[in-house]
């Protein structure tokens, strides 16, 4: 039952347009200084959120004696990486599902990769003393129409037969975990997800590298990227970083090598805050076990609780701007925050009253397959890695690790992976782009109201390998 406009709209009244994590935190690093003149490195990353962090990271664990300088146009995290919901999942390839279809031959590996991966970002967390409110929930899947119930028994049975330890949770065992009046039956996954303080894990990245010796250049966008005899060099600003090799780990940002611009759209995700809840209000709703929670829609909401007891609730809309356009006014929807709030007290009527103190929105990099891909340039001296789609927290680590390999031609089992020698789909140009995208959302919306049925467009969608479901 919907509550009434009035009630879900006056919880907006004091939600100031700020991201919940960077509010006022006293973890949060003073701003380093720009890059002024001529520098030399043998590894220049361009970009200082999670993948331009992890890389240099692993970089300097690889060899202490590399030199790496990183740039970054703002300042470490202000992108995705500090704005995200703070889900820290195993998977590689945006969840089992879509990791079925796209890669079934290497899901086992992806699967076995994905876990090794999360408990190595677990294990520099302690290695490095980050304080980023670290915590192995796990991740709950509920299923809030009776089709959704179905897609989670059949996935169920797919992991079980992988050998992952999932739980199916009846309606009654589901509500137990978290009382909502909106639950059918959920599935729960102990081991694949971890939940996480996403900005403070950014700033816990940026002291460990600072610490290894890697200079950060903050406000300092890398304008061009050229060869400079047998290395390359990144034009700034005000200066300028020759190197041997450059890591872009740019994310929705317009990459350095145009051609790896076509795969990429960039997609704006919302997300509020709630006051912290009151004990009366936590026991009204249980959700003792912490879990990170998703529901099963093509339109999904994520949400979870904070250190300090608030919900954060994200997701549903995502927005496609006309020649993906970027920039701070984008961040704020009014429209998308008033049917997140409704669609909040739809799920927990019995929190009525509560406030939400914070809405802001990031930028995804989204791409057709929904999983990261990569690629190198300049006969291997540059290498990206892109297209994580909102579940990079994570998979970041792996992107970068594996955009190491590359650049230093290494073959291993990362670098044989299908997922990594092969590019997904690319996006057709505009306007088409934008009709695409419109064309897909109506038709996720429009399924999710028919049980799940998929149109035509949706099926071709499907038989072309894009498969969209989220």
């Amino acid at each position: 039952m919907a509550p009434p406009e009035s009630d879900y709209l006056n919880s907006l009244a004091e939600a100031q347009p700020e991201v919940w994590w960077l509010d006022a935190d006293p973890l949060k690093p003073e701003a380093l200084p720009a890059l002024i003149g001529e520098q030399q490195a043998d590894l220049c990353i361009v970009g200082a959120g999670y993948t331009g962090l992890w890389t240099a990271l692993i970089a300097k664990e690889r060899d202490p004696h590399r030199s790496v300088i990183i740039l970054e146009q703002s300042v470490a995290g202000a992108g995705a990486s500090g704005r995200n919901g703070g889900f820290c999942s195993a998977s590689l390839t945006h969840g089992f599902q879509n990791g079925r279809r796209r890669f079934p031959d290497e899901l086992a590996t992806l699967e076995r990769l994905g876990h090794e991966n999360l408990n190595a970002i677990e294990d520099t967390i302690k290695r490095y003393g980050i304080d980023c409110a670290w915590e192995r929930t796990g991740e709950l899947n509920v299923a809030t129409a009776p089709w959704q119930l179905s897609e989670l028994e059949a996935q169920a049975e797919l992991r079980r037969e992988m050998g992952d330890e999932v739980e199916l949770l009846d309606q009654e065992q589901v509500q137990k975990r978290v009382n909502s009046p909106a639950y059918l039956g959920g599935l729960f996954d102990p081991q694949g997800t971890a939940l996480v303080d996403p900005a403070r894990l950014v700033w816990g990245l940026e002291r460990a590298c600072r610490a290894l010796g890697v200079s950060i250049y903050e406000h300092t966008p890398a304008e061009s990227l050229k060869k400079d005899g047998t290395k390359m060099k990144v034009v700034t600003p005000y200066g300028s970083v020759t190197a041997a090799h450059v890591a872009l780990a740019t994310n929705a940002f317009p990459s350095l090598i145009r051609r790896a611009r076509k795969y990429i759209i960039p997609v704006y995700d919302y997300q509020l805050a709630t006051e912290p809840l009151t004990e009366e209000q936590r026991a009204a709703i249980g959700w003792e076990g912490r879990e990170g929670v998703a529901d099963s829609a093509n339109q999904f909401h994520y949400y979870r609780l904070t250190a300090d007891g608030s919900i954060l609730w994200g997701g549903f809309d995502a927005i496609y701007n006309f020649r993906g356009k970027l920039g701070q006014k984008y961040e704020s929807n009014p429209e998308v925050y008033a049917r997140l709030a409704k669609h909040f007290f739809e799920t927990f009527p019995q929190l009525g009253g509560i406030r939400f103190t914070h809405s802001w929105a990031g930028v995804i990099d989204t791409c057709s397959r929904f999983a990261a891909f990569w690629g190198t340039a300049y006969k291997g001296r540059v290498a990206y890695v892109l297209g994580y789609t909102g579940l990079g927290v994570a998979a970041t680590r792996f992107g970068a690790e594996t955009m190491l390999d590359l650049l230093e031609a290494k073959a291993n089992e990362r670098t044989a992976l299908t997922m990594v020698r092969r590019k997904p789909l690319p996006f057709p140009p505009e306007p088409l782009r934008w009709f695409v995208f419109r064309l897909t959302h109506w038709s996720l919306v429009r399924a999710d109201a028919r049980g799940g049925k998929r149109n035509l467009w949706l099926k071709l969608t499907d038989a072309l390998g894009l498969g969209f479901d989220s």
